[in-house]
């Protein structure tokens, strides 16, 4: 009996660059490969979701990124900062709620100067040290990176958006660099981050080539997790009048990426819950294991617009939390509360030679 695309996907890990494009850009294997991608996502983590709360700290940003509703340019924005006392109270209310991973997120902000991050990440680890700590800041130099993780951050979340050169130039100004955004990676892994990696679906410009090249590049990183979700557009950027990614690629591609990263943490993101009111739950059906909960006080939620209609502005945490509960179990699923160390998981089942 001859072997299906998926099932050599599924035993090797890998395919020719030929397959990848058949199965990107048809539909006709989505169903097996949502059967597979359920099957390997038990083997690794059962049922488990892992929760991670969301703190976004800042909608300050010096880049000017096309595609970013906070981007410098935007003057219609009401920018916001949190206070450290107001940082630590996220994480308080977080940790009563079960939250045992943080994640500190906001725009490349001058005014959190190294010394800023390092006695911010230095105080949640003294408050909390049973808990990992996540940070999502952008593009720093080596020494900054260093000093975080001596500070107590043992995660960085850091998209790199797209893998194509030419792709990359088109999204971002002339002053970003593709190559800068590649080493950063690189140096995060040389210091012993664990790294989370990703791309957008459906940018503008992107062709299924971009997107294999993305999964090319994912491979020689071997990131911890990888985080994707549909393009969507923001009134105030260059791309306004650009189509929103789509929901069932978005999809496809996460079940791709849980056969070729097994033991990946993979988000159902909020933007497949704005693409569609089902979106999260189809991420998980898809392949995901991981949920981020927005932290944030909700006076400020709506001030972190990355993109427009953006979900669950108005909830308070305990709301947030309580909602995800019943949405994760209403697929299968239930909601776990420790930390999921990737590391461990990759040590019990290692890759698979690709062929």
């Amino acid at each position: 009996m001859m072997t299906s695309i998926i099932e050599q996907l599924h035993e090797n890990r890998d395919i020719s660059d030929a397959d990848l494009k058949l199965l990107i850009e048809t539909n006709r294997y989505d169903r097996e490969l949502f059967q597979h991608a359920d099957i390997v996502r038990k083997e690794y983590y059962g049922t488990d979701v892992y929760i991670r709360g969301l703190i976004e700290f800042t909608n300050y940003c010096k880049n000017d990124c096309f595609y970013c509703g906070i981007r410098r340019s935007n003057h219609n924005l009401e920018r916001y900062r949190l206070s450290q006392d107001e940082i630590l109270s996220c994480c308080e209310n977080g940790y009563k709620l079960g939250y045992r991973t943080f994640v500190l997120q906001g725009g490349e902000d001058p005014f959190y100067t190294d010394e800023r991050i390092y006695e911010i990440v230095s105080e949640i680890r003294q408050k909390y040290a049973d808990c990992a700590i996540t940070l999502s800041i952008g593009e720093k130099p080596y020494e900054s990176y260093e000093a975080f993780f001596r500070a107590g951050a043992n995660r960085y979340l850091l998209r790199h958006e797209t893998a194509d050169m030419e792709h990359y130039t088109k999204l971002h100004p002339a002053e970003m660099s593709l190559e800068h955004r590649k080493n950063c990676l690189k140096n995060l892994k040389k210091i012993g981050y664990q790294v989370g990696s990703g791309f957008m679906v459906g940018s503008p410009f992107q062709t299924t080539e971009c997107l294999i090249e993305d999964l090319r590049f994912l491979q020689q990183l071997e990131p911890a997790m990888i985080g994707i979700g549909p393009f969507i557009a923001h009134r105030e950027t260059p791309f306004n009048r650009f189509k929103n990614g789509n929901l069932q690629l978005t999809l496809r591609l996460i079940g791709l990426l849980r056969l070729m990263f097994p033991y990946a943490l993979i988000p159902s993101t909020t933007a497949l819950g704005t693409a569609d009111p089902q979106g999260r739950e189809m991420g998980l059906r898809a392949g995901a294991n991981v949920v981020m909960p927005n932290l944030s006080p909700v006076n400020v939620r709506k001030k972190y617009e990355l993109y427009d209609n953006k979900i669950c502005t108005e909830e308070e945490a305990a709301e947030c939390r309580a909602c995800l509960n019943r949405r994760v179990s209403s697929v299968g699923y239930k909601i776990v509360t420790n930390i999921g160390n990737v590391r461990t998981l990759r040590e019990q089942h290692p890759p698979k030679n690709s062929k």
